[in-house]
């Protein structure tokens, strides 16, 4: 809790310390703190990285739908993206150089992990992105690596932080994640290795990347690849109800008068009988034709991809179902999930059911569903009866959609991007853009155009990596690597 409450000035620090370019150098000034322990500066590192939870996702995941003006990520007509992840990239960097001053080597460890998760970040959003050459002292103009060569990198490092984690016996100062428990990091950066490998599920046949037989050597060594296990063993984030700690859309008037449930969404949850729609969303406040004795039937929702006025009116007219209040009036709320145990079992799921482990694929699936349950503080006799439907057990020739289905449901409004990266690369669940609303085409978009700032500060390198990759120019529309 000492922890917690400190990390907002060590927060002031760490944002003093950072740039306002990626390629920056760090320039003197005598107003700046020059030398900060690592320990001081991995609090605001970590709620920058699992601090995640966005309405935009949201959003363009067809969770939540928006009624106050055309959005953007809703109809799917986004355009430019921004580089501001490599700032974060640079405070990384900064904690590697505290720590080799002072020789503590785990910060170092920890810092191939944040590294990583940026930058694939990065890359998920972009394609190919200056990676090498990123952030170096020196360096104005860096060139941008290629997609396959990142992915490559970055699952080295990770396997190298845990490889280094499992010889340190002390606990990690400066944690406000896991305490400082070692074995938990270690769990959450291999069950992380497990979905960077499933995010290459395209390219899983590249004998240069070894994406099924990599995934295999983590589950079948647990001695030296520990993953999650449990709940307990999730990546969070948690809130508290003071000042700069709360939920991050504690009082948001917004969330509280402009968000509703998305209705494919919630007529999803209807089908399946799901508890959790409970937790998620109120009641509609135009209770006509409802069946008392169906407690499912006082939800509804907007559908993502219609005409704007008619979603207006159908929420003013009290037809529609508001985002749950607790997410705009509990400080606390849920924790921020950076990586959960519920995800790590749907990505298990699915690996089995590729054959690329030997597990069964429908342990996985239902683990994945409790796992979730449990997140949502749904009685097990619910969850147990929810597992009965026939709706549920899993259908062959439909357990893909299936698996991403319950992974749909299990990361609303929380893990950042994951679950429209991942509907990008399987296709499912499927995103509606049938409605008179949808723009870009009628398609979903697969990226964001690079930063309008690389073109005055990057051009030659920028226009090197569109030509190389897009064949159509910088288009939200364009297929990157990952996707081919």
């Amino acid at each position: 809790m000492k922890n917690i409450k400190i990390y907002i000035f060590l927060l002031s620090i760490s944002f003093s310390i950072s740039g306002c370019n990626y390629v920056d150098d760090y320039q003197d000034d005598p107003n700046r703190v020059i030398h900060v322990s690592p320990d001081f500066l991995l609090p605001g590192i970590q709620v920058s990285a699992f601090k995640n939870i966005d309405d935009r996702a949201a959003l363009a995941s067809r969770h939540l739908a928006y009624i106050n003006g055309l959005n953007v990520y809703q109809y799917y007509n986004w355009q430019r993206g921004s580089f501001q992840l490599y700032d974060n990239i640079k405070q990384v960097e900064k904690m590697v150089e505290e720590a080799g001053r002072s020789g503590s080597q785990v910060y170092v460890s920890l810092a191939r992990f944040y590294k990583a998760y940026y930058f694939v970040s990065l890359t998920e959003t972009f394609g190919d992105i200056p990676y090498s050459e990123a952030v170096k002292q020196g360096v104005s103009y860096p060139k941008y690596d290629t997609q396959k060569s990142i992915y490559k990198n970055v699952l080295e490092e990770l396997k190298a932080a845990n490889l280094e984690l499992s010889t340190v016996t002390n606990q990690i100062s400066g944690d406000i994640i896991y305490g400082g428990d070692v074995l938990k990091w270690r769990k959450l950066i291999n069950s992380y290795r497990l979905r960077i490998l499933m995010d290459l599920s395209k390219r899983s046949e590249d004998t240069t990347l070894n994406v099924k037989q990599s995934f295999a050597e983590i589950i079948n060594n647990p001695s030296e690849n520990p993953i999650m296990e449990s709940h307990s063993d999730s990546g969070l984030l948690n809130f508290y109800n003071q000042a700069n700690n709360r939920y991050p859309y504690f009082n948001s008037n917004e969330l509280k008068t402009a968000f509703y449930m998305e209705q494919s969404f919630v007529d999803k949850l209807k089908l399946y009988k799901d508890p959790r729609l409970f937790k998620m969303a109120e009641k509609k406040t135009n209770l006509a034709g409802i069946d008392n004795s169906d407690p499912f039937s006082y939800y509804d929702g907007l559908y993502g991809s219609g005409d704007l006025g008619a979603n207006s009116e159908k929420a003013s007219s009290g037809l529609a179902s508001r985002i749950h209040p607790r997410y705009f009036d509990d400080p606390v709320n849920e924790p921020g999930i950076l990586m959960g145990f519920a995800e790590l079992q749907f990505i298990l799921a699915e690996a089995a059911f590729y054959g690329w482990i030997n597990r069964d694929v429908n342990t996985c699936y239902v683990n994945g569903i409790k796992a979730s349950m449990n997140f949502y503080h749904v009685e097990n006799s619910d969850v147990e009866t929810y597992l009965e439907q026939p709706v549920i057990k899993l259908q062959s020739g439909n357990i893909l959609e299936q698996i991403m289905n319950q992974k749909h449901i299990a990361l609303f409004f929380n893990t950042g991007w994951q679950i429209f990266y991942d509907q990008r690369r399987t296709g499912y669940p499927k995103f509606n853009t049938d409605g008179s609303g949808a723009l870009n085409g009628r398609k979903i978009p697969q990226r964001w155009m690079y930063p309008s700032s690389e073109i005055t500060n990057n051009n030659t390198n920028l226009a090197n990596a569109i030509t190389s990759q897009y064949p159509g120019g910088d288009d939200s529309n364009g297929v990157m690597w990952i996707l081919k």
